[in-house]
């Protein structure tokens, strides 16, 4: 298989970055930090699609369509996250995700 070393590389960086990714999410107390974590993620596994679309079935373009699908939900995710932060920054004065430990006021 010729595809196999260059196939292996893009899936060792994938996984790198969602490690970093779920680093990032566990570590963090900013819920932006927390949430450019989450965006790591995402484009990691956008990352993993278009690799083996890229070199299992390079005619198809399931993979590339799959990756427009994940860009749209992390723009959603990214822009109903801002609001609810910016609500909870309104009510507490703080955006620490330690501090999150009730929905009520």
């Amino acid at each position: 298989m010729s595809w196999y070393p260059g196939f292996l590389h893009w899936l060792v960086l994938s996984t790198i970055l969602f490690s970093i990714g779920i680093y990032g999410v566990l570590s963090r107390k900013s819920a932006l930090g927390v949430l450019i974590a989450i965006e790591l993620m995402l484009n990691s596994t956008a990352i993993n699609f278009i690799v083996f679309n890229r070199f299992i079935s390079p005619a198809a373009l399931d993979g590339a369509l799959m990756v427009i699908f994940i860009i749209a939900v992390a723009a959603a995710e990214a822009v109903v996250a801002m609001a609810i932060f910016v609500a909870i920054f309104r009510s507490r004065k703080t955006v620490d995700v330690s501090q999150f430990d009730t929905m009520k006021g």
